[in-house]
């Protein structure tokens, strides 16, 4: 089963999620295997917070690797968006075509309403897409919105990955390929 992990950073938190920077390093290694996409989102230069797709066995694996996340312990997180996700591209961010390096990177988030949307990711911008897929309940029959990383010209660019009228919110954050470095 594939999970979407969203960690929002506390504001005033930027300290503390370097001071545990190893720790996190640490424990995602453990999970390397299992991971579809991973990176932070970002406000200029500083994290806001950590995006984490990764292949479980069950919802309670994935709320072990949610709350068990040595920032999440210790404060650095606001909060969780914790949820399955179907991947449709069936590929993981290592398996992009474009480049790591270069360019602009977004996660688009889509908190859905009413019917099922976004279902096929868009054939024109498949080249730029990431990481793709719906967000749904954790016994994956509710849709419940779509998440997206993608490679694009700009923000407003990014956003159009997603029917605007089928979503009650959308979100756009810079992101950035995770990972050791």
């Amino acid at each position: 089963m594939e999970f979407f992990c969203y960690h929002r950073d506390r504001p005033g938190s930027a300290a503390l999620r370097e001071k545990l920077a190893e720790e996190h390093w640490s424990y995602m290694d453990r999970y390397d295997a299992q991971l579809i996409a991973r990176g932070p989102t970002l406000d200029g230069d500083t994290a806001s917070g950590s995006v984490h797709i990764v292949d479980l066995p069950d919802p309670a694996a994935a709320r072990t690797f949610a709350f068990g996340e040595p920032n999440y312990q210790a404060g650095v997180y606001r909060d969780v968006l914790l949820r399955r996700w179907r991947n449709h591209l069936g590929r993981t961010m290592w398996d992009f075509p474009g480049s790591r390096e270069g360019g602009n990177r977004y996660l688009v988030l889509g908190l859905g309403t009413g019917q099922a949307a976004d279902l096929i990711p868009p054939p024109d911008r498949r080249d730029d897409l990431i990481a793709y897929g719906s967000l749904l309940s954790d016994d994956g029959a509710t849709w419940l919105g779509t998440a997206a990383l993608i490679r694009a010209r700009d923000r407003d660019t990014a956003r159009t990955v997603l029917a605007p009228d089928r979503y009650a919110d959308i979100e756009v954050h810079d992101w950035e390929f995770g990972g050791r470095r």
